[in-house]
């Protein structure tokens, strides 16, 4: 990467690095519509260094736009809108690639899917549920990233649909470090056979690291209960205690620290569920069509039913703490040099599963199996259902659910009044309360339509308050600048998420509320 580009995304970089960035820089996004809510979606693409930008957008710039629109001004008025924010947007960050097309995303859908194909993801704003389920179509077919955005007066939803998305840098933000306290491999125990808890030097004594420490007390423990490590919580605690008991001086933190962390000793060995359920996928037995990170599961399945003993690869990092400099260092060597002999060995399967299954051995890069195996405690993989399918045949009890908890019922009122309101517009060719003078029986007709969508989904006698659907009336279907900005973001990070290939993207339906201040995931 280029110093300039360092310089220009220092900030950024210290999130999702080098890799992500050039991720980013390779992306080519699709805009469909460009008000309020795609435009705060694109300028926030636009400044994290984006590739390629195109807006798709038939309308011209209107008095309204200049109210909820910060990327169209007066001199705007009468021109093409997609043109318009282009322009803008390009001024942000002239390193990005911007063209419009002047057509409407609706005739774009019905008239030429394979226009999508080109590009890494698209970010489809504002569109109704009918133009959703064919644009959910043309991606999946064309194996293209697709987000649903969309801001209605006071609410607002975001949708991903992938097929598959697997995530290698997950980056929790709690997990237990990979320490392996509770199963140390045979250099770990001989670097602890020479460390004397019971040194009378005072120095040496409060400088143990506290890796050392525990290591050095399980294998006592193990010795005395039979090769077991302590399980019940009384045999917790007097583990604790023996710790403790080895403190000669209040001021040690290393025997703090060490009382802390006993917990890690305490953890269950080998894989845990998650990872075992991604061992098991069916998409684990690989073929020539498998994807790079099929192929790495499946070396690191061989690793751990093999060399690993149960266990994956070791991170091959250790946190701060109390310590002498040449304990500390000497201990980094070793889990280095642990996690460097893993990494070998599943790079080893990747080349020969890769070359069973008729693919080049090295098409898989050293970097990215480090990287693999670095995190392969904490890889995940998400895979999102059609849009079609939450539509038509939603997790019933879910639904059931969220109807009747309080705590959902706003939520879920604003999910289905999104699609009710496509429902009315499709038959009245307008939005419930669109146009003055009629807001009383747009208000009947939206009920009435809610109350029958509610229906066809095996909802039946549930009913929403008359509250919210006179709210949504209320609407008039606006854009409001603040919630567009708001959904903007939301959309924005799932985008970089989905394209970095880091952090876990959002599971389900995301729905925000402006009248609690609310944001809320429904899973249907």
């Amino acid at each position: 990467m280029a110093v300039e580009a360092k310089t220009k995304y220092d900030r950024q970089l210290r999130i999702w690095g080098e890799q992500g960035q050039a991720a980013l820089e390779k992306a080519s996004i699709c805009l469909l519509n460009c008000g309020p809510t795609g435009s705060e979606t694109l300028k926030n693409l636009v400044l994290a260094g984006i590739g390629s930008i195109t807006v798709v957008d038939a309308s011209k710039v209107e008095f309204a736009d200049l109210g909820n629109n910060f990327m169209v001004n007066e001199s705007s008025l009468g021109h093409p809108k997609a043109k318009c924010v282009c322009a803008f947007l390009q001024e942000l960050n002239d390193a990005v690639k911007a063209k419009f097309i002047e057509e409407h995303p609706v005739t774009l859908i019905e008239t030429n899917p394979s226009f999508f194909s080109q590009f890494t993801l698209v970010v489809a704003t504002q569109l109704v549920e009918d133009s959703m389920v064919k644009l959910d179509h043309i991606c999946r077919d064309a194996n293209v990233m697709l987000i649903f955005a969309r801001s209605y007066g006071l609410s607002g939803f975001v949708r991903i649909s992938v097929k598959e998305h697997a995530v290698i840098e997950s980056k929790p933000d709690h997990f237990l470090d990979d320490l392996r306290l509770n199963n140390p491999w045979p250099e770990l125990k001989k670097f602890t056979e020479n460390i004397d808890l019971d040194t009378s030097d005072p120095v040496v004594h409060k400088h143990v690291p506290y890796i050392l420490i525990l290591v050095k007390m399980a294998e006592e423990w193990a010795k005395s209960h039979g090769g077991k490590l302590p399980s019940t919580r009384e045999e917790k605690k007097e583990f604790k205690d023996l710790v403790k008991a080895k403190m000669v001086a209040t001021d040690e933190d290393n025997y703090k620290e060490a009382i802390e962390a006993s917990f890690k000793v305490f953890a269950s060995k080998g894989i845990s569920s998650d990872l075992k359920r991604i061992l098991d996928d069916p998409h684990a037995d690989v073929e020539s069509g498998s994807s790079d990170f099929w192929v790495m599961v499946a070396a690191l399945k061989e690793f751990i039913a093999n060399e690993g003993g149960g266990e994956a690869p070791l991170e091959g990092s250790i946190p701060d703490m109390t310590s002498s400099t040449e304990l500390y260092v000497n201990l980094q060597k070793l889990y280095q040099a642990k996690a460097e002999a893993g990494f070998l060995v599943v790079e080893q399967h990747v080349r020969n599963i890769l070359k069973r299954i008729g693919r080049d051995p090295y098409s898989i890069s050293k970097a990215v199996i480090k990287s693999f195996c670095k995190n392969a405690r904490k890889f995940t993989v998400c895979r999102y259902k059609l849009i079609e399918e939450e539509f038509n045949s939603p997790v019933l009890p879910e639904l059931q659910k969220y109807l009747t908890d309080e705590e959902y019922s706003v939520a879920v009122g604003f999910y289905i009044l999104l699609r009710a309101v496509d429902r009315f517009s499709a038959n009245y060719n307008a939005f419930p309360g669109q146009f003055d003078g009629a807001m009383d029986e747009d208000i009947s007709r939206l009920k009435t339509t809610a109350v029958g969508l509610l229906s066809d989904l095996g909802c039946n006698g549930s009913t929403l308050t008359e509250d919210l659907i006179n709210e949504m009336c209320r609407y008039g279907a606006a854009e409001l600048h603040t919630v567009a900005a708001y959904i903007g973001g939301v959309a924005s990070q799932e985008v970089i998420k989905l394209i970095t290939r880091q952090f876990v993207p959002m599971s389900g339906t995301f729905i925000f509320n402006g009248i609690d201040h609310k944001s809320q995931l429904l899973s249907l």
